[in-house]
């Protein structure tokens, strides 16, 4: 139903930004909740933030809060993570996703993934 493409991944200092855009095509409702995970080398995917159809409603994993911004275009069908003060620890593909009932059973849709490699 429902396709989701990352971009905007790269390598950068310690310290720096990057902006993650998630484009949805396909059958694309833009009330779905959307969301970003990510997946270290050897680690498991873990959770990283979450917004709202309104995007009114925001959780951040603890690891991140402070430093990612979620948001979402729902005109232009499309999603953000803005990632300031990148940590070594922060290296790892992520992955964009949605679902219409995440607080049922979480993510339906995922993204390729986009790597982004933060070097100290």
């Amino acid at each position: 139903q429902v396709q989701l493409v990352e971009s905007g991944g790269g390598l950068v200092q310690a310290g720096g930004s990057l902006r993650l855009s998630c484009a949805a095509s396909g059958r694309t409702f833009s009330s779905y909740t959307m969301g970003w995970f990510r997946q270290a080398p050897g680690k498991d995917r873990e959770f990283v933030a979450r917004i709202s159809w309104s995007g009114s409603i925001l959780y951040y994993a603890d690891s991140v809060k402070g430093r990612f911004a979620i948001s979402r275009d729902n005109a232009k069908n499309t999603m953000y993570l803005q990632m300031n003060s990148l940590k070594p620890e922060d290296t790892a593909v992520y992955y964009c996703a949605a679902a219409s009932q995440w607080g049922v059973n979480g993510p339906a849709y995922w993204g390729q993934g986009t790597q982004v490699t933060v070097s100290s």
